[in-house]
């Protein structure tokens, strides 16, 4: 057997691993599509460009979700976010480019087993129970994980008490995880979330969160649109601004983080002085030499709010 091949099939047998072994995370389907060849992106976006008769909803996009990346898709209403997600699902066609799911275009059969998908203004019947909703679902997507697919995905997102309570009666909370559970019937390998921490207390965005890391860890790709920058800062591997149909900005959180100077405390109060991190050893020996007693020296970087709001200028969200 060729070295590639070898090497290859370490990475596979080492994805499966990782994904565990119950038939929710390691299915037959999973193995059939593993190959010798590269591991495809759980997406990608290439020149993807779509108009509405005189309106440019996107304007040749690039963008690529790589296998168990958690990627922030940014930007005020109408840049495009929400049309690139519906010609992922393959609910919109584009007029220009292409999107793959897995290696799949976009609204074919393979690409849309691969992916589940959570809107942000999501209804479930309010008289069905979670375990009842989740099955439903499950013959929708052709399902064959039965009761046990149904008690992983309560377990994973902290519901299988709650399995009997009917949706009427959850908080917003734990709607918000049943249809993260939901997204996930069938065991997609890409998951699109629309707003997934809209309307949820401090404590509610923290459990999502710690739901989103669970899923990066088990190798699950997600494309994260959401208005929280400060949740996007925190548990996103790279985050991409969309303003007007355009990439305006991309790059992991500290990559788009610029330098604001140091911000040196000494007996004579604070103050920013120029530099990088790499200055700092300078600046402190400096201001010790000019007989200051040096309390702190702290880098500066901008959040991703102040990012955000540099890259889209003036556009409300």
């Amino acid at each position: 057997m060729r070295v590639e091949h070898l090497a290859a099939l370490e990475r596979i047998d080492a994805r499966l691993r990782l994904l565990g072994d119950g038939p929710f995370f390691v299915t037959a389907r999973h193995r059939a599509e593993c190959t010798l060849g590269p591991v495809p992106a759980a997406l990608a976006v290439r020149g993807l460009a779509k108009r509405y008769g005189a309106i440019e909803a996107l304007g040749g996009v690039d963008l690529e979700v790589a296998e168990g990346e958690l990627v922030g898709l940014l930007g005020p209403n109408g840049a495009g976010k929400s049309t690139l997600v519906k010609i992922a699902c393959g609910l919109v066609r584009a007029s220009a480019g292409d999107a793959e799911v897995w290696g799949a275009p976009a609204g074919t059969r393979p690409a849309r087993r691969a992916l589940g998908y959570l809107a942000e203004l999501f209804r479930f019947p309010g008289w069905m129970s979670a375990d009842e909703l989740l099955l439903l679902h499950q013959r929708l997507s052709g399902s064959e994980g039965g009761e046990r697919e149904r008690t992983e995905l309560l377990e994973l997102v902290a519901l299988r008490d709650a399995r009997s309570r009917r949706v009427e009666a959850m908080s917003k909370g734990m709607q918000q995880r049943l249809g993260i559970a939901q997204a996930l019937v069938g065991a997609p390998r890409l998951l699109l979330l629309d707003e997934p921490t809209s309307a949820l207390d401090p404590v509610g965005r923290r459990t999502v969160r710690t739901l989103l890391e669970e899923l990066r860890a088990r190798g699950i790709s997600v494309l994260l649109n959401s208005h929280l920058l400060s949740e996007v800062e925190l548990v996103c591997d790279r985050v991409v601004i969309l303003l007007g149909g355009k990439v305006v900005a991309a790059g992991t959180p500290a990559e788009l983080a610029s330098g604001r100077g140091i911000e040196l405390e000494t007996d004579r109060g604070k103050r920013i002085v120029d530099g990088t991190r790499q200055d700092v050893p300078r600046i402190v020996a400096e201001a010790v030499h000019a007989g200051e007693h040096v309390y702190g020296a702290r880098v500066l970087t901008s959040t991703l709010e102040e990012v955000y709001l540099e890259a889209v200028g003036e556009e409300t969200s």
